[in-house]
């Protein structure tokens, strides 16, 4: 460190020093309104820091999965715990560029890799289901892409989102506000 101290000139040390922390606690602050920490829980709850993801919020909380499965079970990959969160880093950047840009589309559907962990989601939960009662098989997304199958939403198109959710379709959505990030101590101050 003292190294690369001697090769900047004296006057440019405090203002660097000063730089860097600006950067640095805006990064953190950032990441703190962003309630970036709920994004490493399973919590549903997390998925509506989003205000367009409400609507599909509140039709899963509507649907017969509520009880078994949340957001992560169904849109994650489960078959270990680097993949679930490579995953979820890749997809959620993904979205956050999307939608920081404003470039967000009416109503949201996965893009290819999330059908295919969606699927194999389906079928990984249903798997007594597709095998013994129905025999129907263990069918991938990728052979559903070749044409040999379908989809497991062609015909269970209304489970757990419905076909209409979107922020026009369903402009009276109600889901719990996240909790606002501002301390309580700055709530106090702003009040007086």
């Amino acid at each position: 460190m003292k190294k690369f101290l001697n090769i900047i000139p004296r006057v440019f040390v405090v203002p660097l020093f000063v730089l860097g922390g600006i950067i640095i606690g805006l990064g953190v602050y950032t990441a703190y309104v962003a309630r970036l920490h709920s994004y490493a829980t399973d919590e549903p709850s997390a998925c509506i820091n989003c205000h367009i993801m409400v609507p599909y919020y509140q039709s899963w909380e509507k649907s017969s999965h509520r009880e078994w499965a949340h957001c992560n079970d169904c849109h994650v990959p489960q078959d270990n715990f680097v993949n679930q969160y490579a995953f979820k880093a890749a997809d959620g950047l993904y979205h956050a560029a999307v939608f920081t840009f404003k470039n967000e589309p009416p109503s949201i559907r996965p893009r290819y890799a999330s059908k295919g962990v969606i699927m194999e989601n389906c079928v990984r939960c249903h798997t007594q289901l597709t095998t013994e009662f129905i025999k129907t098989g263990r069918m991938s997304y990728s052979q559903v892409t070749k044409g040999e199958g379908k989809v497991c939403w062609d015909c269970h198109r209304d489970i757990p989102h419905t076909m209409v959710s979107s922020l026009a379709a369903s402009p009276n959505a109600i889901a719990p506000l996240p909790a606002s990030p501002v301390p309580a101590w700055l709530k106090e101050m702003i009040k007086k």
